[in-house]
């Protein structure tokens, strides 16, 4: 199944890194849609730390880095989930700026506009799928009940262990 998982981010990563890299090289052909999605943004951002950038060309060549990072380090199979939910979390802001179709009155581009909003979302399903793939390993909770289930039949065995082998029975001492 490796192969397939392999491929399958492959695959998935792609379209982050070649979009990415085109947002981190020229931001300035996607600054002017991210404006509306920027300025939302800026009173977030200013609270976090008040020297962070709020500019749109700014933020469109961070969230272009952060892609193709995140499609990189998913494609090559390292730091597979948190890369999967960074490019999901920079896949919200690029479609609210980028597909708003909502706002569109030209029913073909309308169209088209929700067709781009549609595969973003899925692009966000697969990658929370991807950020949930344990690669059939088991998860935190079943090893940890596997693990106290395992001690049990271990002080079970021992304790069934000392009562055969001991010259003296137990409930004498």
């Amino acid at each position: 199944m490796r192969p397939v998982r392999t491929a399958a981010r492959s695959m998935l990563a792609a379209i982050f890194v070649i979009q990415g890299w085109s947002s981190f090289s020229n931001p300035a052909r996607l600054a002017g849609k991210a404006v509306r999605v920027t300025e939302k943004l800026e009173p977030t951002i200013k609270a976090m730390h008040p020297s962070l950038p709020t500019e749109a060309e700014t933020l469109v060549r961070v969230n272009g880095a952060v892609q193709v990072a995140g499609g990189l380090l998913l494609a090559s199979g390292h730091a597979t989930r948190p890369a999967a939910l960074a490019l999901a979390g920079s896949l919200v802001p690029t479609t609210l700026a980028g597909h708003a179709f909502w706002e569109i009155e030209d029913p073909a581009e309308r169209a088209q506009q929700r067709i781009q909003f549609l595969k973003n979302v899925g692009l966000f399903g697969g990658l929370l799928l991807a950020a949930l793939d344990r690669e059939g390993r088991p998860d935190l909770r079943w090893r940890a009940g596997h693990a106290a289930r395992s001690s049990a039949r271990t002080l079970k065995r021992a304790r069934r262990h000392l009562r055969d082998s001991s010259p003296i029975p137990l409930h004498h001492r």
